[in-house]
């Protein structure tokens, strides 16, 4: 087969196409960079406008600072069992309520899908969410951050429609040799649901590293609060150097500032051009029945 001789069009639409494409990736990448080369540039330089392209007076006294406060590693570790634990009781949850949906021979089944659907348009509001934590007696502790947003309903319904395609035969098979649903949940269905339980791990584990809405509301002890409300706070900090009582480190107000949001986003990029597939392949599960 003769390849097609690629035109003058061609090739101007394809230049076209490189040069969107690059302005598009400076535009997502400067702010990164400059991110980063403030956070290690001198305060003074900082304060006068001298930074923009290149690091003046590269120092890490702001990565120093952030690491030695007592809180910020604490908040680091807080974010990381919330993200652990917490996704895994999203993904647990998540296929537990959308498999029973899948299964066109559940009595009741569009009656419980509209209920649980209802919830996701009309919400009970923050101040009935905050009544029913503090009934429960799990305000202020870790319970209050894991257990609320147990199932998000978006990621359930992509799950049921992944669970709906998995053909019925394979059901009934497992049925004749004598195995229960919970069998047939465990042993066939979830290990053909490895794509989905995937895009639902990176869904959920980027929504819990980057939420800071639910500490906000129900915790009050500050050794409890994740990295991002530590980082929200410092952010909305009008005085720079309220906190600290050295001229010196009050200079060094927004590398400070940016230290701490970059090592927030490190882990973030540094998952996701593994985890980028995943993303993609979120956008399509359970779209194309076959």
């Amino acid at each position: 087969m003769v390849a097609k001789r690629e035109t003058r069009a061609d090739r101007a639409f394809s230049a076209g196409i490189y040069l969107i494409l690059t302005v598009l990736c400076l535009v997502v990448i400067y702010p990164l960079y400059y991110m980063l080369i403030v956070s290690i540039s001198d305060g003074y330089a900082v304060i006068r406008g001298e930074v923009s392209l290149l690091p003046k007076g590269v120092n890490f006294g702001a990565y120093a600072y952030v690491l030695q406060d007592r809180y910020i590693p604490r908040s680091y570790l807080n974010t990381i069992v919330y993200t652990v634990f917490g996704t895994l009781i999203n993904v647990v949850m998540t296929a537990l309520c959308a498999y029973p949906l899948s299964r066109k021979k559940l009595f009741g089944r569009g009656f419980f899908t509209m209920l649980i659907v209802f919830t996701m348009f009309f919400d009970a509001g923050i101040i009935s969410n905050f009544m029913v934590v503090l009934s429960l007696g799990i305000k202020n502790s870790i319970w209050a951050i894991l257990l609320p947003p147990a199932v998000n309903v978006w990621y359930m319904i992509i799950m049921r429609t992944f669970f709906s395609d998995i053909p019925e035969e394979l059901h009934e098979s497992a049925y004749i040799d004598g195995a229960n649903d919970l069998t047939v949940f465990v042993r066939i269905i979830l290990p053909l649901s490895k794509a989905v339980l995937a895009t639902m791990v990176v869904f959920y584990a980027v929504w819990h590293w980057n939420s800071f809405f639910p500490a906000l509301v129900y915790l009050d002890d500050r050794l409890l609060y994740p990295m991002q409300l530590i980082l929200r706070n410092m952010l909305l900090e009008s005085d720079a150097g309220s906190a600290t009582v050295s001229s010196d480190l009050a200079v060094m107000g927004r590398n400070i500032k940016y230290a701490a949001v970059f090592i927030t986003v490190l882990p973030i990029l540094v998952v996701y051009p593994f985890a980028q597939k995943y993303f993609v392949k979120g956008v399509m599960v359970g779209s194309v029945k076959g």
